[in-house]
């Protein structure tokens, strides 16, 4: 492997320091002359982060290749600075047999641009049923220790209790889509004034409340670990908060765009806008954005959904619901939470490394400290450089980000996978294996 010395790098946005990537790890900090084998990158006011990790990504193969493959997914997660990724399971066909989970991790290791983690389904089919075979796969070879019928929410609650009781034996989590089905029937968009003003069936918070609820106390009754999907209220912030503060082992996650846009954008009836759950408030916003920094919410999490240009460039009505956000997420949570000075970069990773880390069961691997011989995945960042958002030119198969022509903060000059860079100066770098 290639030696690299970053010179006077800032881990976690601190004091200028000297850090020596070798043989994977990371082999000396501080004052570190420069070795004759090394490649030098000057990392002056640059931030160093360990390696982002995201708990909830799609990236669309099997079956819906038009919009997203693990390649040009994970090729996204690099610029974005991610080391490692969580795939959804609602592919084609559904991830909820060790066969799909496998073959996603397979491709995932082919590609080899960052790490692969699939996410099994909690029912068959994503049908809400009957459990899918959740102990194969915590036992293939992809070693899967989330599970979530993300896009769908596990609505029985019998169901729901057997699907924590059954994790509990290999320290699984159930990601819960926190959606009341009845209660969103042909819903659009956020319930509230702006979906009466502009005349589209409404969707109100106390869906996504009500499922949180409900399953927290599940998680306390069986003693067993629930983590909650893209929340996206001020009451589901509350419920979350209460039931922390119950010692129930309870976590969860806001995605970026819930951290800044609100419900608001879809006045112009731009289906970009449209996502599950949808944009709501400004209190809301405020509300998740406290949440984040007080700990409440544990992790930001992109809910990358790529759509193909035809689910997307259409009428309000037939748009798909999702947003990419791998290659913009660091800038958001920038531009909300640490130019604002709620957050330090030290938050940063805690909140999109260690702590979605920890979540999946991957944290011996990623969101490690950047310490002498601990794994080199990690992520240098131009905290002071800004960029115009062009989905057309990201490396994502699809371009449906809501950032379309935005300046946003913040600049991945180089990520590194154990040791190898993936993206330097911004530029994906492919993988030897691919």
């Amino acid at each position: 492997m290639t030696t690299y010395l970053l010179k006077n790098a800032r881990p976690l946005g601190g004091e200028a320091q000297d850090v020596l990537l070798r043989d994977g790890l990371i082999a000396e900090i501080g004052a570190i002359p420069p070795p004759d084998d090394a490649t030098i990158i000057d990392a002056a006011d640059l931030v160093l982060l360990p390696g982002l990790v995201d708990l909830h990504t799609h990236l669309r193969e099997p079956g819906r290749e038009d919009a997203e493959t693990v390649e040009s997914g994970t090729r996204a997660a690099a610029a974005g600075g991610f080391t490692a990724v969580h795939a959804m399971a609602n592919t084609s066909p559904v991830a909820d047999t060790a066969g799909v989970v496998e073959q996603v991790w397979r491709l995932g290791t082919e590609a080899g641009l960052v790490d692969v983690f699939p996410i099994g389904a909690v029912t068959v089919g994503l049908d809400g049923e009957r459990l899918a075979e959740l102990g194969a796969m915590a036992d293939s070879k992809a070693r899967v220790r989330v599970f979530s019928d993300d896009g769908k929410c596990v609505h029985d609650p019998v169901l729901m209790r057997r699907a924590l009781e059954y994790v509990k034996a290999f320290d699984g989590v159930i990601a819960q889509h926190a959606q009341e089905p009845r209660l969103t029937e042909g819903a659009q968009m956020n319930e509230g004034i702006v979906s009466a003003e502009i005349g589209l069936t409404g969707w109100p918070s106390v869906a996504e409340e009500a499922i949180i609820a409900r399953d927290v106390l599940l998680a306390e009754h069986v003693g067993s670990r629930l983590h909650v999907c893209h929340l996206s209220t001020r009451g589901s912030v509350e419920i979350v908060r209460w039931a922390k503060t119950r010692g129930i082992n309870v976590t969860a996650e806001v995605t970026p765009h819930h951290l800044v846009l609100t419900d608001e954008n879809a006045r112009g009836y731009n289906p970009t806008f449209k996502v599950n759950p949808p944009l709501r408030t400004a209190d809301d916003v405020a509300a998740v954005r406290e949440g984040l920094a007080d700990g409440t919410i544990d992790i930001v999490a992109t809910d990358h959904a790529p759509h193909a240009l035809e689910d997307k460039d259409c009428e309000w009505a037939t748009g798909a619901f999702g947003m990419t956000g791998l290659e913009t997420a660091l800038s958001v949570v920038q531009q909300t939470m640490v130019d604002t000075g709620r957050m330090t970069w030290a938050d940063v990773a805690r909140v999109l490394s260690i702590n979605p880390a920890r979540i999946g069961r991957v944290d011996h691997l990623h969101g490690r400290p950047i310490a002498k011989g601990e794994p080199a995945n990690l992520t240098l960042i131009d905290p002071n450089a800004t960029r115009l958002i062009d989905g057309t030119t990201q490396q994502t198969a699809s371009a449906n980000t809501p950032f379309q022509g935005q300046t946003l903060p913040g600049r991945v000059v180089a990520t590194f996978l154990r040791g190898r860079p993936t993206v330097l100066n911004s530029q994906t770098i492919e993988s030897e294996e691919s």
